[in-house]
């Protein structure tokens, strides 16, 4: 099946624009997103509404109560330093000299799009972030549906992009994080690639690795890809000019690079070799303690911490679970390009990340995933998904924004 379908994406001639194609290649997944910011936006405006009449405690910026400040609870403060005052030069630590949470665990390019819409429209902070992340999942909406297409067809297309914008975490799709326009510059990464427009996966991988942590992850997509089309010319399954094997490799080192440079930047303008790792681990304090850093450890600690030797081997099966996952035929079947970036920002994931409240948010990058018969084989599958990804919704809404931060 994978052969199938790679044989088919291969025949298939290259679009002068991604975005190029029918009209339905627009209106299908614009119509999905508008109906799931109509759902989202009631919930939280619902939330709002009780949680201000019960005077609910919600870490929104109270001193003007809105439903934008509402929507930009939380991370988004941090953004807002960024956008309004930059980066500070000197961490923030405590009296025993320990970093402290600062805005140094947040990268630079959604706050500076909305510090430009603020600049233009003359708007607040919490507005402009609102406006930046809703156009950018109505983008993102855009361009999962042309991934999956271009890997499947227009059912898979339509149902995961719906599963993706109806999801439990679909109200991230329009609050002040910088989820949206990360999404926007991944999924359009993954379609250059599948496309074999090398520079493009490379300028947005770059833009991407400004944008959140995770890009790596592309970067080893591109090495797939690199592999899947030696062993196809190889095997004289197809052409593969020098050109393109040179265009691959750069693009790979270039957001590699890229993917690797914050924390370099953050140690030269503090002039604190270990500034950003100090300061991601300033957040694993009030769940697991101060911690020295370990890949691959992070979620053994935070399991054996709150569940002892039962959490261990939960992770132990969630890692088995996944792996048998990954290699199930129909989500091979979604191409080199999606299965090696889906299931290295799982790797990503398990490496570097403290399994707490935000983990649903981080999933988000691996919606192509949703393309697989596992979710919208059958018209029935995909629409019991659908169902139980509206009915999370608000209890998500519920336990996120008034129990633990998304």
């Amino acid at each position: 099946m994978t052969n199938v379908a790679e044989a088919s994406r291969a025949s298939r001639p290259v679009p002068r624009s991604l975005l190029s194609g029918p009209r339905s290649a627009w209106s299908a997944p614009l119509v999905i997103w508008a109906g799931s910011r109509i759902l989202s936006t009631l919930l939280l405006a619902t939330m709002y509404v009780v949680a201000t009449a019960n005077g609910w405690d919600f870490a929104s910026y109270r001193k003007d109560p809105s439903f934008f400040t509402f929507s930009g609870s939380w991370d988004a403060s941090f953004y807002r330093t960024i956008a309004e005052h930059g980066y500070p030069s000197t961490l923030p630590t405590d009296g025993d000299g320990h970093v402290l949470p600062n805005p140094w665990a947040f990268l630079p390019v959604f706050p500076a799009l909305v510090r430009v819409v603020m600049s233009v429209t003359g708007g607040s902070f919490w507005v402009a972030g609102v406006l930046v992340a809703t156009v950018a999942g109505a983008g993102a909406c855009v361009l999962l549906y042309r991934l999956v297409l271009a890997v499947g067809c227009a059912h898979r297309a339509r149902w995961a992009t719906a599963l993706f914008a109806f999801a439990p975490t679909g109200f991230l799709l329009q609050v002040a994080y910088a989820e949206t326009t990360f999404l926007v510059l991944l999924f359009g990464g993954l379609l250059a690639l599948v496309h074999r427009r090398y520079w493009l996966v490379a300028v947005l991988g770059t833009v991407a690795a400004f944008t959140k942590p995770g890009v790596l992850a592309l970067a080893v997509a591109l090495a797939v890809h690199l592999v899947v089309r030696w062993v196809g010319f190889v095997r004289r399954r197809g052409p593969f000019p020098w050109r393109d094997r040179i265009a691959i490799v750069v693009a790979g080192l270039v957001v590699a690079v890229a993917g690797l440079a914050w924390p370099v930047i953050a140690s030269a303008v503090t002039g604190r070799p270990d500034a950003y790792l100090d300061t991601e681990l300033s957040w694993w304090v009030g769940f697991v303690g101060r911690q020295h850093f370990a890949p691959l450890t992070p979620w053994f600690v935070m399991a054996g911490r709150w569940l002892g030797p039962i959490g261990i081997v939960l992770v132990v099966l969630v890692l088995v679970g996944a792996l048998w996952f990954f290699r199930r035929r129909d989500v091979r079947a979604l191409g080199p390009e999606a299965l090696g970036f889906t299931a290295s920002y799982a790797l990503y994931l398990v490496a570097v990340f403290l399994p707490q409240q935000s983990l649903p948010r981080l999933l988000m990058p691996m919606a192509p995933l949703l393309g697989s018969d596992v979710f919208v084989r059958t018209r029935r599958r995909a629409l019991t998904w659908l169902v139980v990804g509206v009915c999370l919704q608000p209890v998500a809404i519920v336990l996120l924004w008034f129990l633990g931060y998304p």
